[in-house]
Formats: structure tokens, C-alpha cells, sequence
């Protein structure tokens, strides 16, 4: 097994604008080969996916899903780079995907950066108190409460949840292959999901489970 430097990691990078973790997977899986690194990540579509990244996506749409009779109720606009393809029925299939695993898993938000920050530490705090009542040393604590804060934005942003329909696939994963199919720049924008009853006082029913059953 190739020893992966982080020069390696940054020369790929820089050939292929894609992200450093997803460099160092496809050198990791490719033994540190370059060249099959970089035909490694443009079968992916993660190589193409970075490039087009700088784009502008102002076309697209946006798409609704109701769940069933009415108690879940999701908007999600997404963008792309041309009218035309906002109109294909891949894309909109695409989109419509995206609004039912909104529905069904309930992120709190697109992607990571935009977690609140209170609610992070809040669950930081929690996490900290929850390994040392575990009897966990102190020393090892901090690492403990980082790696169930990166399970933790697994659970509340869109882009890191697995998709319902394959949970082997992340919502990134999906993106980026659609960008590579389509040759546009896609952006998951903005959401908003409504739940029937929701902060009423009353019998709570699984509704996001429900719609996750229906979906598989």
C-alpha cells in the first residue's frame, strides 16, 4: 500500500479541482497511481462536477412534493446553468428525488456551513457530557465529540444524508454524478418543509418514517 503524502493529495487537487478528501480516496484506492487516480475520479464525475463549480446557476426551478395525504409538504428550489435543461425530465426527476428525501429525513439545512452555530455548540456540549458520564478519559473526549459532530451533520445537512432510495449514495455523491451526466453546474439552493401540526401540542406520529417506507 503507497504511503499517501499530502503533496500527492495537493498535486491532484490542482489537476483536477477536486476535493482534497476525494483526492485522497482516489489515491488511496488506486494505490497511489496519478493517472488512475485522475480516470478514477472522472468516472465518479467528481472531477467534472469540480470544475463546472465556479459556474453561475441562476435556471432551474422550483419543485414541490406532498406526502400522502397532505401532513408533509416540501419546496426545494434548485439551479442549474440553462432553461433547457430545467425543462428535461431528468432534471426534474432529479429535483423531485431531492424534495422527497427532504421529506423523509428532515435536514435542518443544505450543507454544513450553514448550521447554526448555537445549535452546534449546544450539541458539542451534549456530546462532551455524554462521553465523559461514559467514563471516557478527558484526553480522548475532544476527538470523540469531532467524530459523532461529523455523524451529527451526516444527520441535519442534505448533502452529506444518504439518499433514501440508495443509502450507499450521499445527496453530494448524487449532485455531482447528475452534473457529470447533464454537463451543467446543479445547486441545491434553498428548502423549506412543513409538517402538518408541527409545534402543536400533540399525539406525535413518525411522519418522515412513513414517507421513507413508502420510498423504498
Amino acid at each position: 500500500m503507497a504511503n499517501i503524502t499530502a503533496a500527492m493529495v495537493k498535486e491532484l487537487r490542482e489537476t483536477t479541482g477536486a476535493g482534497m478528501m476525494d483526492c485522497k480516496k482516489a489515491l488511496t484506492e488506486m494505490d497511489g497511481d496519478k493517472q488512475k487516480a485522475i480516470d478514477f475520479l472522472r468516472e465518479k464525475g467528481i472531477a467534472a462536477a469540480a470544475k463546472k463549480d465556479s459556474r453561475i446557476a441562476a435556471e432551474g426551478a422550483v419543485v414541490s412534493y406532498i406526502h400522502g395525504d397532505g401532513r408533509i409538504g416540501v419546496l426545494v428550489e434548485i439551479n442549474c446553468e440553462t432553461d433547457f435543461v430545467a425543462k428535461t425530465d431528468d432534471f426534474k426527476a432529479f429535483a423531485h428525488d431531492i424534495a422527497m428525501q427532504i421529506a423523509a429525513a428532515n435536514p435542518a439545512c443544505v450543507r454544513r456551513e450553514e448550521v447554526d452555530e448555537a445549535n452546534l455548540e449546544h450539541e458539542r456540549e451534549v456530546l462532551r457530557k455524554q462521553a465523559l458520564e461514559e467514563g471516557k478519559p478527558e484526553k480522548i473526549v475532544e476527538k470523540m465529540v469531532e467524530g459523532r459532530i461529523q455523524k451529527y451533520y451526516k444527520e441535519v445537512c442534505l448533502m452529506e444524508q444518504p439518499f433514501v432510495k440508495d443509502p450507499d449514495k450521499s445527496i453530494e455523491d448524487m449532485v455531482k454524478e447528475k452534473i457529470a451526466k447533464i454537463g451543467e453546474k446543479i445547486s441545491i439552493r434553498r428548502f423549506v418543509r412543513y409538517q402538518l401540526g408541527e409545534g402543536i401540542e400533540k399525539k406525535q406520529e413518525d411522519f418522515a418514517a412513513e414517507v421513507m417506507a413508502q420510498v423504498k
